[in-house]
């Protein structure tokens, strides 16, 4: 695996909250590091990841047909090889979040605190670490539903573990989840947290509670087909201790107006001047047989209320097809990790898996949530529903086809709720390449660079998982 290093590469976006009192000093240096730093580095990293469109780190909206590119077309038909993509998703991740988020923790737990400070110190420590610690069950989740097996108790501690082992997938989201579970029961909403540092809930514990919770439903769910008993528990106790409610829970990193910390969005589809992407013809087709009003909020039309997509894999005109929508042309669109209606999806999954007489209920909620999202009024997301009920019959199709229009802006929650419930049923380019052997994508192959630095343990987990391969199965993807 490529080395980690501690080293951190920090952008203005930070400046306002490192001390700036010694001109002289190394700011990237250990004297001068402190958690928050650390902390608002890695959440920038975090969701400038899960929500850039850049062909060279994200490329799920294509996978999952949302978009078409104009005029290069590789990465539509699945070749992310050229580009490096899984290295650069794995340095996302390792490197840039969860090496710092590591770092923040080390410092936190060696922290000798003031007099005045030393009485509340250690439930805000305990705080700190359990809200650190949860990002990072997070990002672990992430790179094991992109890739498989893992890096994992080997993965940050390159100093003793220079070519750290892959571990076991299903063993590590076991692990997940009694590691946030711990995280969760750790948080104290009596006490403190972060002052400074945390842009995703400002230190307000009991937020971070409700993401805990909401993140074990994530991972419950997850495995429900291949783990049943595992996961009816899971998402229980998390419905149970309190998940999101509303959008004031959501979890998302709110960007500024001007760059460099504008939204990934703006910075891919307007400040680079490109235009690189388009509608993608399946999505386009599918709202416009269902007449679904969050076209308005998702493309442009071509004109008046048409709207149209361009074929997956080919190249495709910019001034023939719809553009995206307004919202990825702001800069200030916030970057969602987690939000409600994600939530509300899981809610409505976990119904027609175990209690079918609330399925119903929480199916409309779900998309009800969404139309909500998109400010739509409920009066269209009623009349959407009367049109396009909850089908029982096969429940999978229900909400795997309306999960992935309301995930429309979360490509790889969309992609994995694709993966697990086998809906919409996706054809892959007619032009794709070989490895893909005619299929959409199911996770991304190893980074090149672990094939050549890392080579045994590359192999024993690309073995292990049934081939180092676009079509290999995540173990909890059964059908």
């Amino acid at each position: 695996m490529k080395k980690i290093f501690s080293v951190l590469f920090i952008g203005s976006f930070l400046y306002s909250c490192t001390n700036t009192d010694n001109m002289n000093t190394d700011p990237n240096s250990s004297y001068s590091t402190v958690p928050s730093t650390l902390l608002s580095y890695a959440q920038k990293e975090l969701s400038d990841f899960v929500n850039t469109p850049s062909v060279n780190e994200n490329n799920f909206r294509l996978t999952m047909q949302y978009w078409q590119e104009t005029t290069y077309v590789e990465e539509s038909n699945y070749d992310f090889v050229t580009r490096n993509v899984s290295n650069s998703v794995w340095i996302d991740c390792y490197v840039n979040v969860l090496n710092n988020l590591n770092q923040a923790k080390q410092i936190i737990s060696t922290y000798n605190p003031t007099a005045s400070e030393a009485p509340s110190w250690p439930v805000k420590k305990k705080n700190q670490i359990a809200i650190i610690d949860m990002q990072m069950v997070y990002t672990y989740q992430l790179l094991t539903d992109i890739f498989g097996d893992i890096p994992y108790s080997e993965s940050l501690n390159l100093a003793s573990n220079p070519l750290p082992v892959y571990d076991n997938d299903t063993s590590i989201y076991s692990n997940l989840i009694t590691r946030l579970s711990t995280d969760i029961s750790n948080l104290d909403t009596s006490g403190g947290s972060f002052d400074s540092g945390d842009y995703y809930y400002s230190g307000n514990v009991s937020k971070w509670k409700k993401f805990g919770n909401t993140l074990l439903l994530k991972l419950g769910i997850t495995i429900a087909d291949i783990n049943p008993t595992l996961a009816q528990s899971t998402v229980n106790t998390a419905i149970g201790n309190g998940v999101f409610t509303s959008s004031a829970d959501d979890c998302k990193f709110n960007y500024l107006s001007s760059s460099p910390n504008y939204s990934p969005l703006f910075e891919n589809l307007v400040a680079r001047n490109r235009n690189d992407f388009v509608a993608g013809k399946t999505i386009i087709d599918y709202m416009n047989s269902l007449s679904d009003p969050r076209r308005t909020m998702f493309f442009e039309p071509t004109s008046g209320t048409t709207y149209v997509g361009a074929i997956i894999g080919n190249p495709a005109s910019f001034s023939s097809n719809s553009h995206i929508g307004n919202f990825a042309n702001t800069e200030t669109t916030p970057g969602v990790l987690l939000n409600y209606t994600e939530t509300a999806f899981y809610l409505a999954e976990a119904s027609a898996r175990w209690t079918p007489s609330l399925a119903t209920t929480n199916y409309n909620k779900a998309v009800i949530t969404s139309f909500i999202e998109w400010g739509l009024s409920l009066t269209d997301a009623t009349t959407y529903l009367t049109s396009n009920p909850y089908n029982s019959v096969n429940w999978k199709q229900s909400l795997g086809n309306q999960a992935w229009i309301a995930m429309y802006n979360q490509p790889i929650t969309s992609w994995t709720f694709y993966r697990r419930l086998d809906y919409p049923q996706l054809i892959a380019s007619a032009s794709s390449v070989a490895i893909a052997s005619g299929k959409i994508p199911v996770r991304l192959t190893y980074p090149v660079k672990e094939t050549t630095t890392n080579p045994t343990n590359w192999a024993t987990a690309s073995s292990a998982i049934g081939g180092d391969n676009l079509t290999t199965k995540i173990f909890w993807d059964v059908n």
